[in-house]
């Protein structure tokens, strides 16, 4: 189908984003076609492992394909999004228990949806130019597809920093931060998807000391301006800290949705080590899939892709958000995209 090449090649089965005029941002079709794929693969005997890479030289994937959500918001249809959402977050979970190795190739931008697709699989792999971050909440949503889970199990309190931000990862903090595994240029791929593909031994791949990582360096006083409980306090914190990193901070958390930043630092703050990716679905689903018609979504991508550059006329103000408007945004929903059962 166009923007997703499925193939076969002798033992990998492989998965190749193909939308480069569009970041390889991914939509429902594609959700669905890897889906299949995986399912057709499970009890193929002829496949040992999974290749999961993209066409292009700036993205691996940069998000979901948001347009469509918008002009189905715009119309008043918010089932679009929220069914969507339901079956990209099914895949996300198929992903991370698949019972043969996924390998995925992480170049250049890896944001939202991307994160979903490459970051949950068994073996993710990072290079000079690969640049992972979780960015939604500068557009009305929260950190999703799992995300969430990954910046609540991040060393100290940088996770709560990279959800409040959406700042970019480098390769060496994409490992720090359990994002990736793998460190290898990027010239020595082909060779080694040639390998893994000829071979269906994951033993060919021999990673080498990625880069140092400077949110490691940066850790301690990041742990300190993140310990409060709420997204103003936090900005009380930076800004009587007065340092380079601080007011940096600072002014990246003031451009993104009040509400959804609230949310997110309950979600990370709630889920820890013991929670489940499942769990972490679940939870991201009661937000997402109110986020066009309560929350900021709509005026988020307006802003900052229908009139990019637009300033976002946010629901709430900092510090204006009630214990009702949090209930409203992660109260549980009648139909979950994750099963009961399906949660150990």
């Amino acid at each position: 189908m166009p923007d997703i090449l499925i193939r076969k090649t002798a033992r990998a089965g492989h998965i190749t984003l193909d939308r480069p005029e569009a970041l390889n941002a991914l939509t429902w079709e594609m959700c669905r076609a890897i889906d299949t794929a995986l399912e057709d693969w499970r009890s193929d005997p002829d496949i040992a492992l999974v290749l999961i890479d993209a066409a292009g030289n700036r993205a691996f994937c940069a998000g979901g394909d948001i347009a469509e959500m918008y002009e189905a918001g715009q119309r008043g249809d918010f089932d679009y999004g929220a069914q969507f959402w339901a079956d990209e977050y099914r895949l996300n979970l198929k992903l991370s228990r698949y019972d043969k190795p996924i390998v995925s190739f992480l170049h250049g931008f890896t944001m939202g949806g991307g994160v979903g697709i490459g970051c949950h699989g068994s073996h993710r792999i990072v290079c000079e130019s690969s640049r992972i971050a979780m960015p939604e909440c500068g557009i009305g949503l929260i950190p999703d597809v799992g995300g969430s889970l990954l910046l609540a199990r991040a060393p100290g309190r940088l996770g709560l920093y990279l959800g409040l931000t959406g700042a970019r990862m480098s390769p060496g903090d994409a490992i720090q931060c359990g994002f990736a595994d793998h460190f290898l240029p990027e010239d020595s791929w082909p060779a080694l998807k040639t390998t893994l593909s000829d071979t269906g031994d994951i033993a060919a791949l021999q990673p080498e000391t990625p880069p140092p990582s400077d949110l490691a360096k940066n850790q301690p006083q990041i742990d300190t301006l993140f310990e409060a409980s709420t997204v103003e306090l936090i900005l009380d914190a930076l800004d009587a800290a007065g340092t380079d990193l601080a007011e940096k901070t600072a002014a990246q958390i003031r451009r993104n949705s009040p509400l959804s930043m609230a949310c997110a630092l309950t979600l990370i703050t709630r889920l820890t080590e013991s929670s489940t990716l499942a769990e972490a679905l679940n939870w991201e689903y009661r937000f997402t899939s109110r986020a066009a018609r309560y929350g900021d979504f709509l005026e988020g991508i307006r802003a900052a892709i229908i009139e990019k550059g637009s300033t976002p006329n946010w629901r709430h103000p900092i510090g204006g958000i009630s214990g009702d408007d949090l209930a409203r945004m992660l109260a549980p929903v009648p139909n979950p995209p994750i099963a009961e059962g399906d949660i150990p």
